[in-house]
């Protein structure tokens, strides 16, 4: 009995519509936003914005001539929508320097949080109007996509996506800190 159930399931995930014959376009919504399986191998670029070489990202953080923006979800955290501050289940390094913001590369990200970033950023382009903005995740993972996507189209310029994130800026000896989330705070009635 076991073989038999065995043999059904694989020849069921050899069917149209499973396994490998699954419809790739299925993880995408309608907008070209990863909807599914954030952490798998990015095989294009998040045209309009552009992928920046890890180099060039540690030569801009070196001299700070860019907004460096985490995407990493916070696992277990609750966002206190008040304050909006968050109270963390696990400990995160990231980028010293740069800006968490939490799940706002989902493919529909939290509205308050992502007015909190396009605030950030408008904020940091009246100091440095030129100046870069790195959104970063982990490697291979489509939510700094998304983020960095969603950004570039909404007009903001020199959106760059770095997309060895954290674990490539670590292996090649960059730096990382403990990090917390920024408190974007629901607005009042």
């Amino acid at each position: 009995m076991i073989r038999v159930v065995a043999i059904v399931v694989m020849l069921a995930l050899t069917l149209p519509g499973h396994g490998a014959w699954a419809d790739p376009a299925a993880t995408f919504d309608a907008q070209g936003y990863r909807n599914a399986s954030y952490r798998a191998v990015v095989d294009r670029d998040p045209v309009p914005a552009r992928r920046i070489p890890l180099a060039e990202a540690r030569r801009l953080h070196a001299t700070d001539k860019a907004l460096f923006i985490d995407v990493l979800p916070a696992e277990g955290a609750n966002r206190d929508p008040v304050s909006g501050r968050w109270t963390l289940a696990t400990r995160h390094q990231s980028i010293p320097g740069a800006l968490w913001l939490p799940d706002i590369g989902s493919a529909a990200p939290d509205a308050v949080m992502w007015r909190g970033l396009e605030a950030r950023v408008a904020a940091y382009r009246q100091r440095h109007r030129r100046a870069a903005v790195v959104v970063f995740c982990r490697a291979d993972c489509w939510l700094s996509w998304n983020a960095a996507r969603r950004l570039a189209l909404s007009g903001v310029s020199n959106v760059r996506w770095l997309a060895e994130g954290i674990e490539g800026w670590h292996e090649t000896g960059g730096k990382l800190v403990d990090a917390q989330p920024e408190a974007v705070p629901n607005p009042g009635p």
